[in-house]
């Protein structure tokens, strides 16, 4: 097994190196994972939703998509100003990527 660690840190293929920034506030991050993945972060810019970063250098949007549904019991997701968010949504050129945020049921423990 550390020979295959060891061999997978001397190929620079499977070593790469990935550059993350976020449109909407200052944050940037680094990751260094050959498989595909997406970082995110607690994002200012969006007050407090927790949001993806995006590949450094991309050109897109990302922005929170307040809830049109109603809101009964359920627990749903509130930005930094109260306001329920259904999703935070990035819109690029070729297409959107969406992060959603659903409600969650709640229970009093009762039967019926």
């Amino acid at each position: 097994m550390q020979f295959i660690r060891n061999l997978f840190n001397r190929v620079p293929i499977l070593n790469s190196e990935q550059r993350w920034e976020c449109p909407n506030c200052e944050l940037t991050d680094i990751t260094h994972e050959a498989r595909p993945h997406t970082r995110f972060h607690t994002c200012r810019g969006l007050k407090g939703l927790t949001a993806p970063f995006v590949p450094a250098g991309t050109r897109c949007k990302v922005e929170a998509v307040e809830r049109e549904d109603y809101i009964g019991q359920e627990v749903v997701t509130y930005d930094g100003e109260s306001r329920p968010i259904m999703r935070v949504e990035t819109t690029r050129e070729e297409g959107n990527d969406v992060a959603v945020f659903a409600p969650l049921a709640r229970s009093n423990g009762g039967v019926g």
